[in-house]
């Protein structure tokens, strides 16, 4: 008896218009846009600086598609990549370095289909291009970061140890002068050096540790050159982790990360829909610093009007351009943090970041407050922002540093590891919070180029290699239907609903298509196509031995199914393998193939066995079939 569960019916016509419906996004093609960011707290998103990209633009001779306000950023709609690098260039050095200016390709999927998370399909950089960073690492600043800590620690020890020292600064040649009080034991001092060095330090690179050379009361150290070139390759690689982090933050599937030369890192981000906010998270090289108070406002306003600030203190301001006296010496910076959280403060309700040291900020901070109870504690925020000037017609890419104190509240008790961070707004609570969380840069880092790259085998290979995939499959089809007549036709419509939902399943999980992965899906569509050819064989089979047709669709279906299960379930675990084990491409190939060899189960066994009953099934007196 033929016959096909109703329910399999609804399931199948289910998954036909779920599968259309999250593979329809894929027909809208992107516009070339230009994104605009606020870089600073300072610039704003409205319409008045609408009107103004406007006008530049018109000036510029270059007509927007559409201009659109969000709630953090300003996007132009452009007819094509010219105009979007003419309006790139229009914009950048007018808006300066308030405002980030980020090439972009904006989605025109409608509001409807977004709503339900219908979205496009991610192509890789081989076929749709995306952004490629290219960002360099001040190993300079990650040294001179390095030594200060270590002057910090020689300080630590020797007013541990009791030893008097007048100064210990870090010279412009990144050894450190210690100078000690008249009376002081100069080889006590020495040895506690070298014991807080190689502490700090680990084992000397080489067997070769720094040098603490003793003059009369004064002390050098120096490094050596086996320590110093450790320190600036490891802030490259701290960095390339961290950098790692961001990017896994920001969720982008199959992204590219390598080291180029000695100090700079390569970043492609595939099919990323937000490079503006991409570029603000990778570059961004926000931290806390803590740092005691060591004058009120009143004390602060009158170093600045007279010039005379103490030595050991800086002169900051709050959000609200208040001078405060804080301390030179940090206690606990961003590189200390183990974990930060946006929390809401249970006594007051306002926004905050909850903050987990490690060890050694921990015992630090424990240090402080045990002896600084009712003093004040400032919280510093730095923030590196990237700056793009124009000069004689070229770029000139510089840094600057924003520092504001976010907090400068009274200690209330002794607390260490653990503790809470308020006096934020909620978005900066939320953004501070992810940045930490996405760990602290060694060294500060620099954009040194930006584009926004197209296919690496170019257009004419992409577009090609996509016309031989449809002439193959159109070929298959013509051949089945003409060798396998009314099975064959079958085994078509099979195909395209497996070809739609693996289109469909990759758009809603947001995998990413590259030529690797038109290579899995090429593969996977003919072992659907090996499916259908074991099951068109079984019935034929059947038939020749003289069943009926009816009997002979039930049971070559019901022998074919095990066969196709166990080739396809090989293949599954090939895939997963590749999955588990490959990285970048394969990985790609992988889930292409996964994907595509359930999809093709599914077709081959349950959609073309319901579209034979629906056909067959009615027929009372069916004497022959057309395969």
């Amino acid at each position: 008896m033929l016959e096909f569960p109703r329910w399999k019916y609804a399931l199948i016509l289910v998954v036909l218009v779920l599968a259309a419906l999250y593979a329809l996004p894929n027909a809208y093609q992107k516009n070339p846009s230009v994104q605009i960011t606020p870089s600073t707290s300072e610039a704003r998103i409205d319409e008045a600086l609408k009107t103004r990209v406007e006008g530049l633009l018109t000036a510029a001779g270059v007509t927007p598609v559409g201009t659109e306000i969000d709630e953090n950023h300003l996007l132009v709609r452009l007819s094509n990549s010219d105009a979007q690098t003419l309006a790139s260039d229009t914009l950048r050095p007018e808006l300066g370095e308030n405002y980030s200016v980020a090439l972009n390709l904006a989605s025109t999927v409608p509001d409807w289909l977004d709503n339900l998370g219908a979205r496009p399909m991610s192509l890789g950089l081989d076929l749709q291009g995306g952004v490629h960073f290219v960002m360099q690492v001040d190993q300079a600043a990650a040294l001179q970061k390095r030594v200060e800590g270590y002057a910090d620690g020689i300080r630590t020890v020797l007013r541990d140890a009791r030893i008097g020292y007048s100064s210990v600064e870090r010279r412009p040649d990144n050894s450190i002068g210690v100078v000690l009080v008249e009376g002081a034991d100069v080889n006590a001092a020495r040895t506690q050096i070298i014991d807080s060095l190689t502490s700090a330090a680990g084992q000397a690179v080489g067997g070769s540790g720094p040098q603490v050379l003793a003059d009369g009361n004064r002390i050098t150290v120096r490094l050596s050159s086996g320590e110093i070139g450790r320190i600036a390759t490891d802030a490259v690689e701290q960095n390339r982790t961290v950098i790692s982090n961001r990017i896994n933050s920001i969720g982008v599937s199959e992204p590219v990360l390598q080291r180029q030369g000695e100090d700079r890192l390569v970043i492609q981000l595939p099919g990323l829909q937000d490079t503006a906010e991409a570029k603000r998270l990778i570059g961004a090289t926000a931290t806390l610093e803590f740092r005691a108070v060591t004058g009120d406002e009143n004390q602060a306003a009158a170093a600045v009007a007279s010039g005379n600030i103490p030595a050991d203190s800086r002169i900051y301001y709050n959000d609200a351009g208040t001078p405060l006296l804080l301390s030179r010496r940090i206690l606990v910076q961003g590189d200390q943090l183990i974990n930060a959280n946006p929390q809401t403060d249970s006594q007051t309700g306002s926004p905050s970041v909850g903050i987990t040291l490690n060890s050694a900020g921990g015992k630090r901070m424990l240090d402080h407050t045990l002896q600084n109870v009712g003093q004040r504690l400032g919280i510093v925020y730095v923030e590196r922002i990237p700056t793009v000037r124009i000069v004689d017609g070229e770029e000139v890419r510089s840094a600057r540093s924003v520092e504001r104190v976010i907090s400068s509240s009274t200690i209330q008790g002794v607390f260490g590891r653990e503790f809470q961070t308020t006096g934020l707004s909620r978005d900066e609570a939320n953004d501070l919070a992810q940045q930490l969380r996405a760990g602290a840069l060694a060294a500060p880092m620099d954009f040194v180029e930006e584009r926004v790259v197209g296919p690496s085998l170019g257009a004419e290979n992409v577009e090609r290699g996509i016309t031989a995939v449809l002439y193959a499959f159109v070929f298959t089809l013509i051949f089945f239907m003409f060798y396998y007549r009314m099975f064959g036709i079958v085994t078509c419509l099979a195909l395209i609903l497996n070809l739609l939902i693996v289109v469909a399943v990759m758009s809603l999980f947001g995998a990413t298509m590259s030529l690797p992965g038109f290579a899995g899906l090429a593969l996977s569509i003919g072992l659907s196509v090996d499916a259908n050819v074991l099951i068109n064989e079984r019935i034929r089979e059947e038939l020749r031995a003289g069943m009926p047709p009816k009997a002979a669709i039930v049971t070559g279906y019901e022998k074919a199914s095990d066969t196709i299960f166990d080739s396809n379930l090989t293949g599954m675990i090939a895939g997963i393998a590749l999955y588990a084990f490959g990285t970048g491409p394969l990985q790609g190939f992988a889930v292409t193939l996964v994907i595509g060899i359930v999809a093709s189960m599914f077709t081959a066994i349950v959609v073309s066995r319901a579209l034979v009953t629906l056909i067959y099934a009615p027929r009372k007196k069916l004497k022959s079939l057309a395969i």
